[in-house]
C-alpha cells in the first residue's frame, strides 16, 4: 500500500528530554551512543540507526536526529527512550567499516536497550542504518522488537542492485518512506521489495522528496507519527 498523509502543525513541545552519553559493547568494541531519556511510563523504546559511515553518516545524521524527535518529543504523542550510536569505526566507536557486520552492532544496542528499559523495541534506520536494521530482525534473533521503520531504503546504487529476502518472512508490522525522487532507491525497485515482504506492510512515497528528504523532513515526520499511532496505540 502506498499513501502520502497530512497532519496539522504539532503542539510546541512540552518539555525537553534529557540526553545522555552511554558506551555499547558491540562485537567490535565500544559503541558511541546517546539516549534521550522518555516518560518513566513509556511503553515503548526505540531505536534509530544512522546511514552510510563511509559517506559521513552517524548518530547526528538530519534524518535520524528528526526520526528521534518523534519518537521522542511529547508533541509528538510518544516520549519514548530513544537511543542512537555511531556502527564501528563511526565517530569514536571502536573497529573498521564493514559493510555487513554492522548487523551486530544493531543487536549489541537492541540488547542494551532492552536489558536498560525492559520494553517492547521500535527499530528505525535510515539508508544504510535501514538495511542493517532488517539484517538485524532477520531470523528473529531479537524477540523484543515490535515494529520496522525503514527511511530512505536503499535498492540500487549505480550498477549494484540490492534485494531483502529477509523481508519476505518478516511478520513484524513495517513501514517504508522514502522519496519519489530517491536516488538510490527508485520508486518501481523499492515498490517491488515491499511487495514482496510479509504483512503488515506499508509503503509512503513523498512526492519532489529525494534521498536526504531534503525540504521533506517535516512530511516524513508526519508520516511516521500517523503510522506509529496506529500500531502502538
Amino acid at each position: 500500500m502506498t499513501a502520502t498523509i497530512a497532519l496539522s502543525k504539532p503542539l510546541l513541545s512540552q518539555a525537553s528530554s534529557r540526553l545522555r552519553s552511554v558506551d555499547l559493547t558491540g562485537p567490535a568494541g565500544r559503541l558511541e551512543a546517546v539516549v534521550n531519556e522518555g516518560s518513566p511510563d513509556s511503553p515503548f523504546a526505540a531505536l534509530v540507526c544512522h546511514p552510510h559511515p563511509l559517506g559521513g553518516g552517524n548518530l547526528h545524521n538530519k534524518v535520524v536526529y528528526h526520526a528521534m524527535k518523534v519518537l521522542n518529543e511529547p508533541r509528538w504523542g510518544f516520549n519514548w527512550p530513544v537511543l542512537r550510536f555511531n556502527f564501528r569505526g563511526a565517530g569514536t566507536s571502536d573497529g573498521a567499516h564493514d559493510g555487513e557486520a554492522e548487523a551486530g552492532d544493531v543487536l549489541a544496542a537492541l540488547k542494551w536497550l532492552h536489558n536498560e528499559y525492559q520494553l517492547p523495541i521500535v527499530l528505525a534506520g535510515f539508508s544504510f542504518g535501514a538495511a542493517m536494521a532488517i539484517a538485524a530482525c532477520s531470523g528473529n534473533r531479537s524477540a523484543n522488537i515490535r515494529a520496522l521503520v525503514a527511511l530512505g531504503l536503499p535498492t540500487q546504487n549505480g550498477e549494484r542492485v540490492y534485494r531483502y529476502p529477509a523481508l519476505e518472512n518478516l511478520s513484524l508490522p513495517k513501514l517504508f518512506i522514502s522519496g519519489d525522487h530517491d536516488q538510490f532507491a527508485p520508486a518501481h525497485l523499492l515498490t517491488q521489495i515491499v511487495a514482496s515482504a510479509a504483512d503488515p506492510k506499508k509503503l509512503a512515497l513523498i512526492q519532489g522528496s529525494d534521498h536526504f528528504f531534503t525540504g521533506h523532513l517535516t512530511a516524513m515526520q508526519k508520516l511516521l507519527a500517523v503510522w506509529l499511532k496506529e500500531h502502538t496505540q
